[in-house]
């Protein structure tokens, strides 16, 4: 399965979770009827506001409809920009597991307690 890292996660001022691949773009990903969008001239996914799903859910969200539609593994890396991330919510993005079935995120981001 191909690769790309991850230049930049950033939530932006429409509280939008978006996500900039360091190199490859995907703007058919609507196609995996995901909910996840490309910004063509920013060059970023992207998720919808969140309504019930946490931030980290759509995060993983994102990442499945990459490996869904163009068998890519988007990778975050040292040199991963974070915008508008506090630490907590860093947290719960990079301790997400990986390979994270669409069935599985409703649990992904909530307190086990």
């Amino acid at each position: 399965m191909a690769s790309d890292d991850i230049a930049e996660i950033r939530i932006d001022a429409t509280e939008r979770l978006c996500v900039m691949p360091q190199s490859n773009s995907f703007p058919y990903i609507y196609r995996a009827a995901m909910e996840v969008h490309w910004d063509d001239k920013g060059q970023y996914l992207y998720s919808p506001k969140p309504r019930e799903w946490s931030y980290a859910q759509w995060f993983q969200q994102i990442i499945a409809a990459v490996e869904q539609e163009y068998g890519c593994t988007l990778v975050i890396t040292p040199g991963t920009r974070w915008q508008n991330i506090d630490d907590s919510l860093k947290i719960m993005i990079t301790s997400a597991p990986s390979g994270v079935q669409a069935g599985d995120l409703n649990n992904i981001g909530k307190d086990a307690g």
